[in-house]
């Protein structure tokens, strides 16, 4: 059964190259990305009861890699509604399952340590009063203030200190330098085999016309700063199969995966 396994993923591996490459998946991706995103489309979906703002392609990814990686420990910049944290919470809740049935021990949730550690400037009252009714409660932590002003960072790194497996996703204001500023503050929290997922890259790719009420754009965004921090940490590596699988993702060159 392991050695079909194995042939399977060859093969997906092999079609997933080859769909990245194609061009004419390419133009009809950013065709439909551009269509989709004058009518809202993130906006319209929820995990377990809360508005998650993201695109479905791209929770598949974030369940495959927490599946993977089996954080101890998820750091997520940009809050909103709070379905990206109940997401986390719940993927760490499964891992906490499964691995109790593996083991052949009683599943006890108040006895696990996966956490989700949340940070946004402005954690508003009704989102806030949702987040801590829901079930998934017990496993988040929020921090309100600016994910770069050194008071926040400080806090972050005095939680992380606790854990060994850490996954961080960035996802807040998506201007150039507070992205670059946010890379520097968390990116070398992700431990080695882990992601540090940087959202809406994909910035970069569309109209300039597209966010004509933001600071950001072409030129000025995650992706320009992804680039940037890449230029002095080749302790990152960005990896193209996930944006290759996914084709509709928010995050192209994004997934940067700590490989030293």
């Amino acid at each position: 059964m392991s050695n079909q396994y194995e042939e399977f993923k060859r093969e997906c591996d092999a079609e997933i190259a080859a769909q990245g490459s194609d061009p004419h998946m390419g133009v009809a991706t950013r065709n439909w990305v551009d269509a989709a995103n004058k009518l809202k489309y993130s906006y319209h979906f929820e995990w377990l009861g809360r508005p998650i703002i993201q695109y479905p392609q791209d929770m598949s990814a974030m369940q495959e890699l927490i599946w993977q990686i089996k954080p101890d420990l998820i750091v997520e910049t940009g809050i909103a509604h709070g379905g990206s944290l109940i997401f986390s919470a719940s993927m760490l809740a499964l891992l906490d399952m499964c691995e109790a049935i593996e083991s052949g021990q009683a599943f006890d949730p108040k006895t696990s340590r996966r956490k989700v550690l949340g940070i946004d400037i402005d954690i508003r009252a009704h989102n806030r009063a949702a987040i801590e009714a829901h079930p998934m409660a017990s496993r988040i932590q929020m921090i309100q203030g600016s994910s770069i002003a050194p008071e926040v960072i400080e806090q972050v790194h005095q939680v992380a200190k606790g854990y060994q497996r850490i996954l961080v996703c960035l996802d807040s204001n998506h201007t150039h330098d507070h992205v670059l500023s946010e890379l520097q503050a968390y990116a070398p929290l992700t431990s080695k085999g882990s992601y540090c997922i940087v959202f809406d890259t994909i910035v970069e790719d569309m109209p300039a016309n597209m966010f004509p009420d933001r600071p950001w754009g072409p030129g000025n965004n995650p992706k320009t700063a992804v680039w940037e921090y890449l230029k002095t940490h080749p302790e990152f590596a960005i990896d193209k199969s996930i944006q290759n699988k996914l084709l509709i993702t928010v995050a192209p060159d994004g997934f940067l995966k700590r490989v030293d």
